[in-house]
């Protein structure tokens, strides 16, 4: 393996090459839902209490907005959903919750409906690292569709998990 001090030319490639989930990560804003769509989401940061992590751009105007929330949803999106994916990932802030069916909890938080999984949260920490921020969060609430296979980000093209043997 060659070693580098920076992975610029190769770090699409070489990230793109490890599969990982999709999430949404929205609340209620000033002018209705907002929200982001990440891929570094990760369960099991903490199992008592239970947290999460996902990984922001340091500069990203929409994770400015979601840190105060007072409750942020978490939506891991659905095998059939590469489509809202795109939405929810437009550049145009009014476009991305356009005829999404989501609810809105109490506090705020935005979940997106018809995903495998749905998490309430409050932000516990951000951590510097690098070019982006990790960010903990605390999960309140949990909900589970079993029936819904999740989207898998892998090599830049959206894909769903099968069942070895």
């Amino acid at each position: 393996m060659t070693r580098t001090t920076s992975l610029a030319p190769v770090e699409r490639s070489a990230f793109a090459a490890f599969p990982s989930g999709v999430a949404a990560l929205a609340a209620t804003g000033i002018d209705g839902p907002d929200g982001m769509v990440v891929s570094s989401f990760t369960v099991g940061a903490s199992f008592d209490p239970p947290m999460v992590t996902f990984a922001a751009r340091q500069d990203s105007a929409t994770w400015a907005r979601l840190r105060t929330a007072p409750s942020l949803g978490v939506s891991v999106l659905a095998a059939d959903q590469g489509l809202l994916c795109r939405q929810l990932s437009s550049r145009t802030r009014a476009a991305r919750f356009a005829d999404v069916d989501h609810v809105v909890t109490d506090d705020g938080a935005v979940l997106v409906s018809g995903t495998p999984l749905r998490l309430e949260c409050v932000v516990h920490r951000e951590v510097p690292a690098g070019d982006h921020v990790v960010v903990i969060l605390q999960v309140l609430g949990a909900e589970v569709d079993d029936t819904a296979a999740p989207l898998v980000y892998h090599g830049t093209a959206f894909h769903s998990l099968q069942p070895i043997g």
